[in-house]
């Protein structure tokens, strides 16, 4: 899918740990998407922010940081990124962390299956974009009513000077 507004690839970022899980994804998804990969947490956080990174998929169980601390700190820096925890591991701890602090969109076992990955891409891209619609529609609007107010401020202005001037003929 082709993002709407500048004709580039959706942009992804891969983070895990695991070299051969780096390379796999970036082979499998490089024709479609424009793919970032690392295995560390702080060259992911400086991608995110160089290259508008769009969607973030995350491995939960890294040495230095754990998946769920990883998307707290993009949650923070960069809110509207939508982020996918991956995992080997079912724990439920996780699954709830992932959701209340990692405010992750999805959550997937591994190992991913490429065509799952790519609906879950196509519906994360989706929301992304109405959400950006959604934002400049309310800065729209927001600006409408300031200007509005503007005029009225103007109005209510030159009604007390008329209404001035009439008191004072």
């Amino acid at each position: 899918m082709e993002n709407a507004t500048n004709n580039e690839k959706i942009k992804i970022l891969y983070l895990d740990d695991e070299e051969f899980n780096l390379h796999a994804f970036k082979a499998t998804f490089r024709f479609t998407y424009q793919v970032f990969v690392t295995s560390s947490a702080s060259e992911a956080l400086k991608l995110i922010g160089e290259n508008n990174i769009q969607i973030i998929v995350s491995d939960q169980r890294m040495p230095d940081v754990t998946g769920v601390e990883f998307l707290k700190m993009v949650v923070e820096k960069y809110p509207t990124t939508k982020r996918i925890l991956l995992t080997g591991y079912s724990d439920q701890n996780d699954t709830v962390n992932a959701i209340n602090i990692g405010k992750i969109s999805k959550f997937v076992n591994k190992p991913w299956d490429e065509s799952n990955l790519n609906s879950i891409f196509q519906e994360l891209y989706a929301q992304y974009l109405l959400e950006l619609e959604t934002k400049e529609k309310a800065d729209q609007l927001e600006n409408v009513a300031k200007e509005r107010d503007l005029y009225k401020e103007e109005s209510d202005q030159i009604e007390f000077m008329l209404r001035q001037k009439l008191l004072e003929d």
